[in-house]
């Protein structure tokens, strides 16, 4: 699978797709790209390990400074590319925090994460409106649906039973009846999926191909993706998620459809949470 650099801009329509909004970016800034990636990347990083090694208040207390952190930089840095790369970057220490403190006060079930991905449309729809990207950037397509809908359910299934021989889950939903899978369907596919996806993919990888290149912005997305499955202190699970994550997003580079990855992501979820546990 070959990712292309996306050096030269070849169409108006692709220059209105990938070139940043701000031209008027200095070369120090631009050589220090890698500077301004590092910082979150680096302590997103150390929190997962945190969590990994059982230590998450203490995870919890760095995700919360990441989320200060990159709030107050946005203050300072005046680059506005740099500024939506932090804004983008700002829902993954949310996402976490919401995720880890959640759980602290009920029993974890399939209702709880209507309550964790319903609180957190409120700031990815925010920065959804900030960023300023356009429906086709964001994936917002319903073409090739025939195709993908039973594509989606074939590699959920796949990537969920090699997800379920790695961490081997507990289920959901009581059984398989017809109401509990379609509730662990319409919670996974459109709220955990959906939310995930935009912010990952939509928002996220979007942002970092604008900031890195096609290639960079796929990877980077990857790794973060991968180190946000730490909570299952499972190291092996981690280097997966990066696997499933770069599939996943080498497919929304390829098709640019925010409902095909969706429906990938929450099929997974609904093979490793719902329908595999019962059958093993």
């Amino acid at each position: 699978m070959e990712i292309s650099e996306n050096k030269e801009i070849r169409t108006p329509e692709y220059r209105e797709m990938y070139v940043p909004e701000n031209r008027s970016i200095s070369e120090p800034e631009l050589r220090s790209k890698g500077f301004y990636l590092m910082f979150p990347v680096l302590v997103i990083a150390i929190a997962e390990f945190m969590i990994y090694s059982g230590r998450v208040i203490e995870a919890m207390e760095v995700h919360a400074v990441l989320l200060f952190g990159l709030s107050l930089s946005m203050l300072y840095i005046k680059n506005e590319e740099i500024q939506k790369t932090y804004q983008a970057f700002i829902l993954l220490p949310v996402l976490r925090l919401v995720n880890l403190s959640m759980p602290a006060f009920y029993e974890i079930t399939i209702y709880s994460f209507v309550f964790i991905y319903g609180l957190l449309t409120i700031p990815v729809t925010i920065a959804l409106t900030n960023q300023g990207f356009t429906r086709e950037q964001l994936g917002i397509t319903f073409k090739r649906m025939w195709v993908y809908i039973p594509l989606s359910i074939i590699m959920g299934l796949l990537l969920g039973l090699g997800e379920y021989l790695i961490i081997e889950t507990n289920y959901l939903i009581p059984d398989l009846s017809i109401i509990p899978l379609l509730i662990l369907i319409l919670v996974m596919v459109f709220l955990v999926g959906l939310v995930e996806e935009i912010i990952f993919r939509s928002i996220l990888q979007n942002r970092l191909e604008m900031f890195l290149g096609s290639r960079g912005g796929v990877i980077v997305t990857s790794v973060v993706f991968g180190l946000m499955h730490s909570g299952y202190g499972n190291v092996i699970e981690i280097f997966y998620a990066f696997l499933m994550g770069f599939i996943i997003g080498y497919m929304f580079y390829k098709t640019r459809s925010l409902p095909l990855v969706t429906m990938i992501h929450g099929f997974t979820n609904v093979f490793l949470f719902g329908v595999i546990p019962h059958l093993f």
